[in-house]
């Protein structure tokens, strides 16, 4: 993908050494044409990085309101919250919805991106945090001057921007306040050794909780060296592997900042393996409150993320005004949801 500006069919043809007419039947498909010469054609618009105009395609019937969600897994409930708050939004205004899943790898993501771009969709929509290196800043760069240059937009959910100039819309919630006050939630409760279980650092969302987290404990007069931040990813398993890690030595901690609801799912499994209770041996609490966080046992006190808002926002927002939203940054705010597994050192509520 090339962020120099739309190529043009008469380009493609000059390329090709044909005529207009000729470049465009051969790249419609729907006229016969040499097939040395379709050849030829198609080689000229795979070298150049060729298109055609979303802009274009509407005129002649042929645009598709598409928005594309790229997500990293589909299994995961906050994925699949973002997408159905996109897919829902999409469908509010008679637009179809396609969902893709990278596993987390970039060429993945790229190959969907370009897939997208070349159908004609008028947003893609990537959910998730990522680790932010110049390797991620220069791919995102490309994905929004592309898209850009063919009529469609850029919209980043939950993660940043690669700067001020590329032409993409960022919607997120606040990840560092959430983790704040939940932490805060834990202190104000009487705990002081408290765990973040679940980061992973260069993770833009994780690392921005980790700040959070250590933002809390600094605000109560607790030294930097009170934090205690265990990296190991996000997921059940890696909650019940990172916690069953934990209980094997001395349990110099009462409490439990989980990188997410899963962790803390993992966490909550690891401490009654060990024959620990939660909340009266260690309190817990975890991030996103998915929708089985309240099922939990205990039921989960968690942050509460407006995932599916965050879906419908990002095409609400890229939709309501284009030329003034791509570029700009829009914050969503948290809040915690108190249930039972939080208590007192020592286990009084």
């Amino acid at each position: 993908m090339t962020g120099k500006g739309r190529v043009t069919i008469r380009e493609v043809a000059e390329r090709a050494g044909v005529s207009m007419a000729t470049a465009s039947r051969a790249l419609s498909g729907n006229h016969p044409v040499p097939a040395a010469t379709r050849a030829r054609v198609l080689r000229a618009a795979r070298d150049l990085d060729y298109v055609a105009n979303a802009h274009a395609r509407a005129l002649v019937g042929g645009g598709r309101k598409m928005a594309a969600v790229v997500v990293r897994q589909v299994t995961s409930p906050f994925y699949a919250q973002v997408a159905e708050g996109v897919e829902a939004e999409a469908a509010d205004r008679g637009w179809l919805c396609v969902v893709g899943a990278t596993g987390g790898d970039p060429q993945r993501e790229m190959e969907f991106v370009q897939l997208m771009r070349e159908e004609g969709a008028r947003l893609v929509i990537l959910v998730g945090g990522v680790v932010e290196d110049d390797a991620y800043r220069s791919r995102v760069a490309r994905y929004a001057q592309a898209l850009d240059a063919s009529g469609g937009r850029l919209v980043l959910c939950g993660r940043p921007a690669p700067g001020p100039d590329v032409p993409a819309l960022v919607v997120e919630f606040d990840n560092e306040a959430g983790a704040k006050a939940i932490t805060a939630h834990l202190l104000s409760a009487g705990h002081r050794r408290i765990v973040f279980l679940g980061a992973l650092p260069g993770n833009t969302a994780l690392d921005a909780r980790v700040a959070g987290y250590r933002a809390a404990l600094a605000e109560h007069g607790l030294e930097d060296e009170a934090a205690h931040v265990v990296d190991c990813g996000l997921g059940r398993a890696a909650g019940l592997r990172a916690m069953g890690e934990l209980l094997k030595g001395p349990r110099d901690f009462t409490a439990v900042v989980a990188g997410d609801d899963m962790v803390a799912a993992g966490a909550l499994r690891a401490i009654a393996e060990a024959g620990l209770r939660v909340p009266e041996d260690v309190s817990v609490v975890g991030y996103n409150d998915i929708p089985l966080a309240e099922d939990f046992d205990p039921p989960l006190t968690t942050v509460r993320t407006p995932a599916e808002e965050l879906g419908r926002a990002a095409v609400r927002i890229a939709l309501r005004d284009p030329e003034r939203a791509a570029g700009t940054h829009h914050l969503l705010g948290t809040h915690i949801v108190v249930r039972r597994s939080v208590s007192s050192p020592g286990g009084s509520s």
